[in-house]
C-alpha cells in the first residue's frame, strides 16, 4: 500500500492499549479448525479453541480472533491473550498462541470478522411514518424505515433496506440487497446495482455545476442525465454524486468511495477503484479500473486515468495519465523558515533554467 494513501488498513493497536477491548456484538461461536475449514487457512495449536469475537493483538482476549499483518507490531504477538492469531507463515514459530495462516492477513481477518457483525435488524414492510406516492413500486421483502420518502416512478427492489429519514425521488430505483444506511437523498434518475451500500448523509443525483456565461450573468445548464451505481459499490458519508448534464454519471461494479467526496457530472469511475475521503473528481473525467486516488486528492475535468493507477494524497492531477503506475504532486512538509526560503525562490525557476540552458549552450560553443 503506497505512503500516505488510505487509512484502510489499521495493524492492530498500539502497546497502550487497555487489554479485554474487543468485538463480541452476537452469541454467534465457532472454532479455531471451523475456522480454518471454512476459510481455507492452514491451522496450528489447539482446533477447539472457542471463538466468539474478534480484538486487536493488544486487547483480544482468550475467546477472541486478531491478526498481524504489518511486521511492525510483531513485537506485540509475544504478549497476546488471544485465542488465535492470524498471521502468515513466517510468524508462526513467534506465535504463543494458536495461528490461522494466510498470504494476506488481512483480507482473511475482513472475511472472518464478517461473521461476527450484527447489524439492527430491519423488518420487511413499510414503517408507518414513511411516505410512498402512488406509483412507486416496493418489493414486499424490502425495509422501508421511519420518515422515508418514496416519489412516483421510485422503484425499491428485493431485500433492499432503507434506514431513517432516506428519500428516493422520481426515476430512481435503489437495487436489491442494497443498504441506505439513514438520510440518503437519491434525487431524480438514480439507479443503484445490487448490494450497494451508501452512508448516512450522501446525495446522488444532485444537480451537476452545469453554468454559461451571458455577458453579465450565469445562466444554469439543465442537467438531464441520472446517475448509475453498479453492483458491489460503497457510497460513504456526505459523499456527493451529481447526476449528468446529458449522459449518466458513472460507478462500475466495486467501486468504494469514502466520506465527504465530491464525484462531478458525467465523471466515469471503472470498476474496483477507490476514492480516499475528501478527493474530488471534476467534470467528464474518466477514472480507469483498479485505481486509488489518496485523500484530498483532485482530478481536473475532461481528464482520463489509465487502469491501476495509484495517485497518492493531496495530489492534484492536471493532465491525463496514459500508463499505470503511482503518481504524486505537491510540496512535502518541511519547517517554515525552510519552506518560505523555498517558495521565494520558486518565483525564480524559469529565469535559473534559462540561464542554465545559456550557461551550456557557451559551454558546448567553447
Amino acid at each position: 500500500m503506497p505512503r500516505f494513501l488510505f487509512c484502510m488498513r489499521p495493524a492492530t493497536a498500539p502497546p497502550t492499549m487497555a487489554r479485554s477491548q474487543g468485538v463480541n456484538m452476537s452469541a454467534f461461536k465457532t472454532t479455531v479448525s471451523e475456522l480454518a475449514v471454512r476459510f481455507g487457512l492452514a491451522f496450528h495449536g489447539d482446533g477447539n479453541r472457542l471463538i466468539d469475537g474478534v480484538g486487536t493483538l493488544a486487547g483480544a482476549g482468550p475467546s477472541q480472533l486478531s491478526f498481524l499483518s504489518n511486521s511492525k507490531y510483531a513485537s506485540l504477538l509475544a504478549g497476546t491473550r488471544a485465542g488465535v492469531v492470524v498471521m502468515r507463515e513466517e510468524n508462526v514459530a513467534d506465535s504463543p498462541v494458536p495461528a490461522l495462516v494466510a498470504r494476506d492477513p488481512y483480507v482473511a481477518y475482513a472475511k472472518i470478522a464478517a461473521l461476527f457483525e450484527r447489524l439492527p435488524h430491519a423488518p420487511q414492510g413499510i414503517h408507518p411514518s414513511a411516505v410512498v406516492a402512488p406509483g412507486a413500486k416496493i418489493a414486499p421483502t424490502a425495509s422501508i424505515g421511519p420518515g422515508c420518502v418514496i416519489d412516483a416512478g421510485a422503484v425499491v427492489e428485493d431485500g433492499a433496506i432503507l434506514g431513517p429519514h432516506c428519500i428516493i425521488g422520481t426515476d430512481c430505483t435503489v437495487g436489491a440487497q442494497s443498504r441506505l444506511v439513514a438520510r440518503v437523498t437519491l434525487v431524480i434518475r438514480v439507479t443503484l446495482g445490487k448490494r450497494v451500500l451508501v452512508h448516512p448523509g450522501a446525495v446522488l443525483g444532485s444537480d451537476g455545476f452545469g453554468l454559461a456565461f451571458d455577458r453579465d450573468h450565469w445562466i444554469k445548464l439543465p442537467q438531464l442525465g441520472g446517475v448509475r451505481i453498479g453492483d458491489d459499490c460503497e457510497i460513504g458519508a456526505n459523499t456527493t454524486i451529481d447526476r449528468g448534464a446529458l449522459d449518466d454519471t458513472v460507478l462500475e461494479e466495486d467501486v468504494r468511495l469514502d466520506n465527504q467526496i465530491q464525484i462531478a457530472h458525467n465523471v466515469h469511475i471503472g470498476a474496483h477503484t477507490a476514492l480516499a475521503g475528501c478527493a474530488a473528481v471534476a467534470g467528464s473525467a474518466k477514472i480507469g479500473r483498479y485505481c486509488m486516488i489518496g485523500g484530498n486528492a483532485g482530478v481536473l475535468g475532461h481528464l482520463e486515468v489509465a487502469d491501476r493507477v495509484t495517485i497518492t494524497a493531496k495530489s492534484l492531477v492536471t493532465h491525463s495519465i496514459r500508463e499505470p503506475g503511482e503518481y504524486s504532486s505537491g510540496v512535502p512538509l518541511q519547517e517554515n523558515r525552510q519552506w518560505r526560503r523555498n517558495a521565494a525562490r520558486f518565483k525564480h525557476l524559469d529565469e535559473y533554467a534559462r540561464r542554465l540552458s545559456a550557461l551550456e549552450k557557451d559551454s558546448n560553443n567553447e
